[in-house]
C-alpha cells in the first residue's frame, strides 16, 4: 500500500495536500494506511508523572511549569524514589504499558542523575517500558540513561521551525533537533510531536509533522497535544482549536508516519466521546491514562475503559516484560 513503507523526504507541499483534502478522504487514507501496520482496535496506553514540578527556566509560553510566568504553581524537589515507585506499580495496574517521569528544568544537573537513575532502574524492574522529558540533554547523560535501561525519551518539537520563536524564546527549535540527535545516537527511542493551537497555521502544522518525518529515522511515539490554556502563561486566552483541525492533524501524522505510534494526548478533557472516536479512527493508537498529566487534569480510567467498550477496543498487555503490537 502507498506510503506504508516509512518515507523521509516528505514535502511541506504535500503535507499541506493531505491537511487540504475532503475530511472522509483524510479519514480513509490514514485508516487504510493505519490498518495496514497496527491492529486497529488495539491502543497503548502511558502514564505520566511529574518527579520535579515548576521553576523551570525555560520560557515556554504555554507552560506552567516556568519561572516566567505567574501560573500559581508552587515549584518543588524531586520526589523520592517511593513515590515514584507506588505511582508506576497503580499505573501498570491501570493497564499502562509505559510509565514517563517529567521533570521541569531546562536539563538535568550532574547532581540530579544519580536519582534519575535509580527511578529508571525502578521502574524497568516493574516490567514497564521506561520514559523520561528532562529538557536537553548532553551524550554523557543520555548514555548513562540507556544503560539503565531506559526506552524512550519525550522531547517535543512543539511546533514548526518557522513559528518557534513566537513560543519560546530561551532556546532555539534547532536545540531541540540536536537533542534528537544525541538520544537516536545512543539507541533510545524517539516520543516527540507537537502541540495545535498556539496560535500558528495549518502550515505550520504541516511543517512540524514534515520535520518528525523527515528525521533519519521516524520517532516511534508522536503525542500529538492541544493547547490547554494556562492562567498566567501568554497563551492563556488563544481561542481553543477546532476538534476537526486535532482530528485532521492526527490524521496526517498517521499517514506521513505509518508505523509510529501517534498518542492522543493533552487536552482530550475538552474532546466528547465523539471527537475521541473519530481521533482512534484517524489512526491515534496510544493515550495517556491517569487523572493527571503533570500538571493539568486529564480523562480518568474508568471513564476511558467505558469509551474502549462502546468502541470495541482494547488496551495492548504486558506479556512476558513485554507488550503485545502488531508487527
Amino acid at each position: 500500500m502507498k506510503h506504508v513503507t516509512p518515507y523521509h523526504n516528505w514535502t511541506s507541499e504535500q503535507a499541506l495536500k493531505f491537511f487540504n483534502l475532503p475530511f472522509n478522504d483524510l479519514l480513509f487514507q490514514a485508516q487504510s494506511v493505519h490498518r495496514a501496520c497496527f491492529d486497529p482496535n488495539m491502543i497503548q496506553m502511558s502514564s505520566l508523572l511529574s518527579i520535579k514540578t515548576g521553576g523551570c527556566e525555560e520560557d515556554c509560553s504555554y507552560c506552567s511549569q516556568s519561572s516566567s510566568y505567574d501560573s500559581g504553581l508552587e515549584a518543588s524537589k524531586i520526589i523520592p524514589l517511593e513515590q515514584v515507585v507506588a505511582a508506576a506499580k497503580d499505573a501498570k495496574q491501570a493497564g499502562a504499558t509505559r510509565f514517563c517521569m517529567g521533570a521541569a528544568w531546562r536539563n538535568p544537573k550532574e547532581r540530579d542523575m544519580p536519582k534519575i537513575i535509580e527511578m529508571v532502574k525502578a521502574v524497568k524492574n516493574l516490567e514497564l517500558e521506561t520514559c523520561v522529558t528532562l529538557g536537553f540533554v548532553s551524550p554523557e547523560q543520555a548514555g548513562e540513561l540507556k544503560e539503565a535501561g531506559l526506552d524512550y525519551y519525550n522531547h517535543n518539537i512543539d511546533t514548526s521551525q518557522e513559528y518557534y520563536k513566537t513560543v519560546v524564546s530561551s532556546h532555539s527549535f534547532n536545540d531541540r533537533i540536536d537533542t534528537l540527535a544525541i538520544l537516536r545516537d545512543k539507541k533510545i527511542k524517539l516520543c516527540t510531536g507537537g502541540i495545535i493551537g498556539m496560535g500558528e497555521t495549518r502550515i505550520d502544522r504541516a511543517n512540524m509533522l514534515r520535520t518528525l518525518a523527515c528525521l533519519p529515522k521516524h520517532p516511534e511515539s508522536v503525542p500529538i497535544n492541544m493547547l490547554v490554556p494556562i492562567p498566567g502563561t501568554p497563551f492563556a486566552d488563544l481561542d481553543q482549536v477546532d476538534s476537526f483541525e486535532l482530528i485532521r492533524t492526527i490524521a496526517v501524522a498517521r499517514i506521513m508516519m505509518p508505523r509510529s505510534y501517534v498518542r492522543l494526548s493533552a487536552g482530550r478533557m475538552e474532546l466528547n466521546d465523539h471527537a475521541q472516536s473519530l481521533c482512534f479512527l484517524a489512526g491515534a493508537n496510544s493515550i495517556f491514562c491517569g487523572d493527571r498529566l503533570l500538571t493539568t487534569r486529564n480523562v480518568d480510567n474508568d471513564t476511558d475503559m467505558a469509551l474502549f467498550k462502546t468502541l470495541g477496543l482494547k488496551a495492548e498487555q504486558h506479556f512476558e516484560g513485554k507488550v503485545t503490537a502488531a508487527e
